[in-house]
C-alpha cells in the first residue's frame, strides 16, 4: 500500500514537471528572427521638385496703345514668327510719314548745301570769293548731312516703334492665360501672355548640404546621373531625366543646393508650374541591411533585439547610415552572421527568451 502511494506521488510530480514545463513554453513568445547578410542594393531619395518650361517668357509690349487684335487663345500651340497681338498702329503709321518728309526735306536740303558749297570752289578758283566764304559753305552742308543723318534715324525709330504694335511668338511654344481683351488700353510694358516650350522640361530640386556630399563623393560608377519623376498624382512619370547642373552656392537660409534635371515631355504632359517629387538614385554596395521594424530608439539612440544561441535576446546599438523604403542601411553595431529580432520588439526585453521562427528577408 505504501509503495502505491509512493509511485502515485511520483508520478504526480513528474506530470506537474511536464505540465509546468510545457505551460513555460507556451508563455514564450514565438518571434520572427532573420540572419544579417551582406549585399548589394540600391538606394533612392525623393525631394520635392518645381517643374519649370525649359523656355518660359513673358510677352509684353513695348509701347503704349490699344490692343486691337488677338490672333490666339489661351492654350494653344504657335509657332515662332506667328503673330499674336496688334496694337492700334495709326499714330505710328503718321510718325513714320512725318519721318520720312523729314528725311526727304533734309536730304533736299544738304543737296542744296552741297550745289552752293560747289558754287563758291569755283568762284574762289576765280578769286571771286574769299576762302572764309568757301568755309562757311561747307560748314552749311555738312551741318545739312548731318541732319540727313538726324532725320534717318528718327525714320528708323519711327519704324522700330510701328513694328513693336505687331507682336509675335519669338519661339514655339504655348499660350499661356491672356490677361486682357480687345479694346484695352495698354502701357509700355503691359503684360499680354506668357509663351512656354516644354517639349522638355525642367525640374528643380533642393539638397541638404550632408546629401549633396553624400552624392558627390560616391564614385562616379555608384552613381547615376538619371533620375526619375513621381507626378502630383504618385503616378510615376514614363520617361527617365538627366540631372544636368549643381547651382554655384548653398542657400544660407536653407542650408541646401539646388540641383536641375532634364526630362523629355513629348506628350507635352508636363506644364509649367507643375510640382512633383524626383527621386535620386545611388548604388551602395556591401552593405547591412536591415528592416526599419527591426529598428526601435530610446533616448534618441537606435537599437535591435540579438538573438542569442540560448534563444534569449540582448539590446545592441546600432548606427543607421542611411533610410531606404522600409529598411535602414547599417554602419555600425551589428555583423553579418548575426541573428536579430525581425518584428515584435515591443513584446520583449533585454535577457527575454523567445521561440524563434527563422525567416529569409526575401521573404520580408
Amino acid at each position: 500500500m505504501k509503495k502505491f502511494w509512493i509511485i502515485a506521488s511520483a508520478l504526480y510530480i513528474t506530470g506537474c514537471s511536464v505540465k509546468g514545463s510545457i505551460q513555460e513554453k507556451k508563455s514564450m513568445p514565438q518571434l520572427p528572427v532573420f540572419e544579417v547578410t551582406i549585399r548589394d542594393t540600391a538606394l533612392f531619395q525623393d525631394y520635392v521638385a518645381s517643374i519649370e518650361a525649359v523656355k518660359n517668357v513673358e510677352i509684353r509690349t513695348r509701347v503704349q496703345g490699344y490692343l486691337n487684335k488677338i490672333f490666339v487663345d489661351e492654350g494653344d500651340v504657335v509657332k515662332k514668327g506667328q503673330a499674336l497681338f496688334q496694337l492700334e498702329d495709326k499714330e505710328f503709321l503718321i510718325a513714320l510719314s512725318k519721318a520720312k518728309a523729314n528725311v526727304t526735306k533734309a536730304e533736299a536740303e544738304a543737296r542744296t548745301a552741297e550745289v552752293e558749297l560747289t558754287r563758291i570752289k569755283g568762284l574762289l578758283a576765280k578769286r571771286v570769293v574769299s576762302s572764309t566764304e568757301e568755309d562757311m559753305a561747307e560748314a552749311k552742308y555738312l551741318a545739312a548731312k548731318a541732319k540727313v543723318e538726324e532725320a534717318i534715324a528718327i525714320q528708323m525709330s519711327a519704324e522700330t516703334q510701328l513694328s513693336y504694335t505687331f507682336i509675335r511668338s519669338p519661339f514655339d511654344g504655348l499660350i499661356n492665360r491672356i490677361p486682357y481683351k480687345t479694346g484695352s488700353m495698354l502701357d509700355a510694358g503691359s503684360l499680354l501672355t506668357t509663351i512656354s516650350d516644354n517639349h522638355e522640361i525642367y525640374a528643380y530640386f533642393n539638397v541638404s548640404e550632408s546629401e549633396y556630399l553624400i552624392y558627390r563623393k560616391t564614385s562616379s560608377k555608384n552613381r547615376s546621373n538619371t533620375v526619375s519623376l513621381l507626378l502630383a498624382d504618385g503616378t510615376k512619370y514614363p520617361f527617365d531625366g538627366k540631372i544636368e547642373t549643381v547651382e554655384g552656392e548653398f542657400d544660407e537660409s536653407t542650408g541646401s543646393i539646388a540641383f536641375r534635371a532634364r526630362f523629355p515631355n513629348p506628350s507635352k504632359l508636363l506644364k509649367h508650374g507643375a510640382s512633383g517629387k524626383v527621386r535620386l538614385f545611388t548604388e551602395a554596395n556591401d552593405v547591412l541591411i536591415i528592416p526599419q521594424k527591426s529598428v526601435f530608439e530610446i533616448q534618441d539612440r537606435s537599437y535591435v533585439f540579438a538573438v542569442n544561441p540560448d534563444n534569449t535576446v540582448s539590446m545592441k546599438p546600432v548606427v543607421p547610415q542611411s533610410r531606404i523604403a522600409q529598411s535602414y542601411i547599417i554602419s555600425e553595431g551589428i555583423e553579418e552572421g548575426e541573428k536579430i529580432l525581425y518584428e515584435g520588439v515591443q513584446n520583449v526585453q533585454d535577457g527575454s527568451e523567445i521561440i524563434p521562427i527563422q525567416v529569409q528577408l526575401s521573404q520580408l
